[in-house]
């Protein structure tokens, strides 16, 4: 049994940064997530006025380019939406792994990630060196 304490010991990543550094990281975050929430809502509003706009279009004043422009539109406007939503995943799960005190550690090297990566990117789990070695 003491085995398997040692094995989860060594599976579970300690984060390298402090409390501190990692409340800074979770403000950074968390004002993400704000600003990702609120393109979320305007999407999501752009995308209901959409399909309010294309049942209200008459036979006369209706083109096929305009058709299929609006529908082009709508793709990308769903598109930003999907992406907006995993981006939010993303940053939740960084919020997970900063409560865990696992934040910050490289998945694939297990090394530290640099202040400044996730500073640019605050809810990265690899390094500069994993994300170059894996293009």
């Amino acid at each position: 049994m003491a085995s398997s304490k040692n094995e989860n010991k060594d599976t579970e990543r300690v984060s390298p940064y402090s409390d501190e550094e990692l409340e800074y990281f979770k403000e950074i975050i968390l004002k993400k997530r704000e600003e990702a929430e609120r393109e979320l809502e305007s999407l999501q509003s752009t995308l209901r006025d959409s399909m309010e706009n294309a049942s209200d279009e008459s036979a006369y004043s209706f083109h096929m380019a305009d058709a299929g422009t609006d529908a082009q539109e709508r793709e990308k406007t769903y598109m930003l939406f999907n992406r907006t939503k995993k981006f939010i995943r993303y940053l939740d799960d960084a919020l997970k792994r900063i409560e865990n005190k696992t934040y910050g550690v490289c998945k694939v090297t297990g090394k530290k990630i640099s202040k400044g990566r996730l500073e640019a990117v605050p809810h990265t789990q690899l390094s500069i060196d994993a994300k170059l070695k894996r293009k």
